[in-house]
């Protein structure tokens, strides 16, 4: 086992806090219910656990808007219980990722309250303040991800604030080399409780145009789409400025490495596939993990999966991980995107790929979007934009854990309503179902876990023509093959990708058998997992 083989050979589990189990009946998931839960995490056979913002916030966006970021928020719990998650982490053999927020900060943070109480303070440039435009208004045309300007008039000082989200959540100045230094300690301060890294916000928005140009019109655009899109963000997303800074983080953290295990640093990065994987950076200066979305975005059709998989591994650099990713707490379900049938094959996809899978909680019980009446809604993206579907809502509602009230995640009122199918599409009963989604998620994550093929062998694309995306995994004469059906109708794979002596050591379809005899036909949506006798399944834990 090499220091990094935790994060390069396991999986990540993404835990939503507000909605993953509540203690204490107030209907709001916390860190006692997740503790309470790691079980299910090791059952499940994943390494390591992600946690969304658990810091003190007013909750303008349900914790990524920060007023203090080395402490715990009441409604999660207190630094003592956080310490308790971390001991029961650790002494069931997974990780534990925090999300770290360095784009920007509450409005309410001490930081900022300073920064905006007088021109002359201290803290000022510690934010982006600029003066109006000549005629007035704001600085320039930069937008705010959750609508209207990216800029906040302030009276009392005469200036406007830049914010990239709310006018809530103020952009920190990471030009101000104090500001780099006050959030490397927010860094060590949990590196030092014992957190095995951190999924790093927005990292490609930290930095901002020094001379603060205007954003240049979308070509794109179409009337209809989210008024966001209207710009292309060149001026203030993705500056060469921003490599620099996270090579500061990655030294940072680099800090609390040893021989036996490394920390990990991952980025959100929703970028071009050529500018994504500059963040690898050289000589162990970049982030180890940027995180891939192609999987969310592109085509579900096997010839685009096929061939953004192919130019993905050619544009690695040397020795770096690959990473693949289903869904999380701002996109849709992978279920509601492609349907049941499509979300199992997407499950071995993920599980077969060569790199690091990060899975979404519910996903293993295929939960899928849940419809959000108007009067119930939360999320301020939503409520800033009614009636363009961009709410995120949907993707967030509560774990389905059993046939108890509520899911069994509370005795109280639940923050968000549960889907319809809580009592049949639940933890517990599909425990008992070997056909189920989660039985299906085990069996694949058992045999990722069990061969070296899967969890650390080479990629190599397959040809096998129609609606099959084919592809083998590799390691040290070790040979499997993948074949995924995309199509609606049986498919007949060609007899050269199959191997001498073939066995299914998985398949997406319950009904299929361990023996292959004559040709091989893929039933509709059907995946399958093939190799020798030698390479027999082991049972899911």
């Amino acid at each position: 086992m090499s220091a990094d083989d935790w994060w390069k050979c396991g999986i990540v589990y993404q835990v939503y806090p507000r909605s993953f189990q509540d203690s204490n009946g107030d209907g709001i998931g916390d860190l006692d219910g997740i503790r309470a839960r790691l079980d299910h995490l090791v059952s499940l056979g994943v390494d390591a656990v992600w946690i969304s913002p658990i810091y003190p916030s007013p909750m303008a966006d349900f914790g990524y808007d920060i007023a203090d970021y080395c402490d715990i928020d009441p409604r999660f719990g207190t630094l003592d219980s956080f310490d308790a998650l971390v001991r029961e982490v650790h002494a069931r053999g997974l990780r534990l990722i925090l999300d770290f927020v360095p784009n920007h900060t509450s409005d309410r943070h001490p930081w900022f309250v300073g920064s905006r109480s007088a021109r002359g303070d201290p803290r000022r440039d510690w934010y982006i303040w600029r003066d109006p435009a000549p005629g007035g208004g704001p600085p320039n045309n930069w937008l705010g991800n959750f609508g209207g300007p990216a800029w906040t008039f302030d009276p009392a000082t005469g200036q406007y604030y830049a914010h990239s989200f709310l006018k809530e959540q103020p952009d920190l100045n990471w030009r101000n080399p104090e500001v780099r230094a006050a959030m490397h300690e927010v860094l060590r301060f949990w590196l030092r409780r014992g957190v095995d890294g951190f999924r790093v916000d927005v990292l490609s928005q930290i930095v901002k145009d020094a001379q603060f140009r205007d954003n240049p019109p979308n070509p794109d655009f179409v009337e209809g789409q989210d008024p966001f899109l209207r710009l292309t963000m060149l001026y203030n997303t993705d500056l060469p400025e921003v490599q620099p800074i996270v090579a500061e983080m990655r030294r940072v953290v680099d800090e609390f490495s040893d021989a036996r295990s490394s920390r990990v640093l991952i980025g959100e990065l929703y970028l071009p596939l050529e500018r994504l994987v500059a963040y690898y950076g050289l000589d162990a200066e970049g982030l180890q993990l940027p995180f891939n979305f192609q999987l969310i975005s592109t085509e579900w059709q096997a010839a685009p999966i096929d061939r953004f998989a192919r130019d993905y591994e050619a544009a690695l650099p040397p020795g770096a991980q690959p990473n693949w990713v289903l869904g999380n707490h701002d996109k849709s379900r992978i279920a509601s995107r492609v349907g049941p049938r499509m979300a199992r094959l997407a499950a071995m996809l993920l599980l077969t790929l060569r790199g690091t899978p990060t899975l979404y909680y519910g996903d293993e019980i295929g939960m899928t979007d849940v419809a959000i009446p108007a009067d119930e809604v939360q999320d301020p993206f939503e409520k800033n934009k009614p009636g363009m579907g961009l709410g995120r809502d949907p993707e967030r509602t509560p774990m389905q854990w059993s046939t108890a009230e509520h899911a069994g995640f509370t005795t109280g009122t639940p923050w968000l309503r549960l889907a319809a199918d809580w009592r049949t599409q639940n933890v517990e009963a599909q425990s008992r179902d070997p056909g189920s989604m989660l039985a299906l998620y085990k069996r694949l994550i058992a045999l990722r876990r069990a061969q070296p093929a899967l969890n650390r062998g080479s990629y190599e694309a397959l040809e096998a023509g129609g609606e099959v995306l084919a592809y083998a995994r590799n390691d040290e004469g070790q040979r499997l093959v993948v074949l995924l059906n995309f199509g609606p109708t049986p498919a007949q794979v060609p007899p050269a990708l199959v191997p001498g002596q073939p066995v299914v050591l998985a398949s997406t379809d319950p009904a299929r058998t361990e023996s292959i005899e004559g040709p091989l036909v893929l039933a509709p949506c059907e995946g399958v997992v093939i190799g020798s006798a030698d390479d027999k399944a082991p049972k899911a834990r």
